[in-house]
C-alpha cells in the first residue's frame, strides 16, 4: 500500500493538514520518514510554479496522486453553491484552472467544501442543483485532458450536501461522468457511514482516492479506528491507488505524520 501525507503549498486556516508553507522543505522531510507520496492543497494554481511542485516531489521519488481544492472555500469562500451567480462561476473557474497542473503531475482533482453548504434563503433541492451542475461542468472539462476528479462525502457538521458514500454514488450515477469518483475519509465515515467497511465495498471501482485520519482526526493509532480492518477491506475491493494522511498536526507536524506512518506499516502496511 503506497502511503501519502497532504502538504499544503502555503500557509492555511485549515487545521486538519499537518505541514503548510514550504512545500520543498516539507517535501524532503516527509520523505526522509518513508512516505511515497505528497498530496498537494492548492488553493489557487495561478500561485504555484507548477514545473517546480512537479519536480520537487520527483526529485525525492515520491508521486502526487491527488491535489486538494478546499483552501478556494476556506480562504476565499468560493463554492458551487453561492447565490451569487457570479461566485459560483468563478468557482467552477477556479477547479478549471486546476486541471493542467492535474495533469502534468498526474494526479486527480478533489472536491470537498469547495462544492458548498445550504445557504441562508438557499433550498437544499436548489443547491443540490448547482453543485451538480458545476460538478458536471468541472467533469467535462477535466475529462478532456484525462483527468479524474474524487468528490469526497463530508460529515453533517461541515455541510448538508452530500454526506454518505452512497449518496455519492447516487450523484455520480445521475451525472454519468466516466471521470467521476469518490474519495473516502476514514474521520467523516466514522460520524456519517453505519459501516465504514461496507461502504468501501459498495463504491467499488468508483473510488478513486481515500483518505485516513483517525476518529478524532489525529494520526491513525490516535483514536479508535481499526485501521487493520478498514485497510483490509480496501484492499479486498482491489483498490491500488494512494492511502493518503489528512489530519491534524497533532501533538506537532513531524510527531504525526512519523506516527501514521509507523502505525501503518506496523500493521503491515
Amino acid at each position: 500500500m503506497r502511503l501519502a501525507i497532504v502538504l499544503s503549498t502555503h500557509a492555511a486556516t485549515f487545521d486538519a493538514v499537518a505541514y503548510k508553507g514550504d512545500f520543498e522543505a516539507n517535501v524532503s522531510k516527509v520523505a526522509s520518514y518513508g512516505y511515497d507520496g505528497v498530496e498537494p492543497a492548492v488553493r489557487d494554481p495561478k500561485l504555484v510554479d507548477h514545473d517546480g511542485l512537479v519536480a520537487a516531489v520527483a526529485r525525492h521519488g515520491m508521486a502526487i496522486p491527488a491535489i486538494g481544492t478546499g483552501q478556494a472555500w476556506a480562504e476565499e469562500g468560493l463554492s458551487f453553491t453561492d447565490p451569487d451567480p457570479r461566485i459560483r462561476e468563478k468557482a467552477v473557474e477556479r477547479i478549471a484552472s486546476h486541471v493542467p497542473l492535474a495533469g502534468k503531475a498526474g494526479a486527480l482533482i478533489i472536491i470537498g467544501l469547495v462544492r458548498g453548504t445550504v445557504r441562508p434563503g438557499v433550498s437544499e433541492r436548489q443547491a443540490g442543483e448547482w453543485m451538480s451542475a458545476a460538478l458536471g461542468a468541472c467533469a467535462a472539462t477535466a475529462a478532456r485532458e484525462g483527468v479524474r476528479i474524487a468528490l469526497e462525502p463530508l460529515n453533517r457538521y461541515e455541510t448538508r450536501l452530500l454526506n454518505t458514500a452512497r449518496e455519492g454514488l447516487a450523484l455520480i450515477d445521475r451525472l454519468g461522468a466516466g471521470n467521476l469518483g469518490l474519495l473516502l475519509d476514514t474521520f467523516h465515515m466514522n460520524i456519517e457511514e453505519p459501516s465504514i467497511e461496507e461502504s468501501i465495498r459498495a463504491c467499488g471501482d468508483r473510488l478513486f482516492h481515500f483518505h485516513v485520519a483517525d476518529s478524532n482526526r489525529w494520526h491513525p493509532g490516535a483514536g479508535h479506528l481499526d485501521f487493520r480492518s478498514i485497510i483490509d477491506t480496501l484492499r479486498g475491493t482491489g483498490y491500488d491507488g494512494f492511502v493518503s494522511g489528512e489530519f491534524m498536526a497533532k501533538p506537532d507536524a513531524d510527531a504525526a505524520a512519523r506516527n501514521a506512518l509507523r502505525h501503518l506499516r506496523g500493521l503491515g502496511y
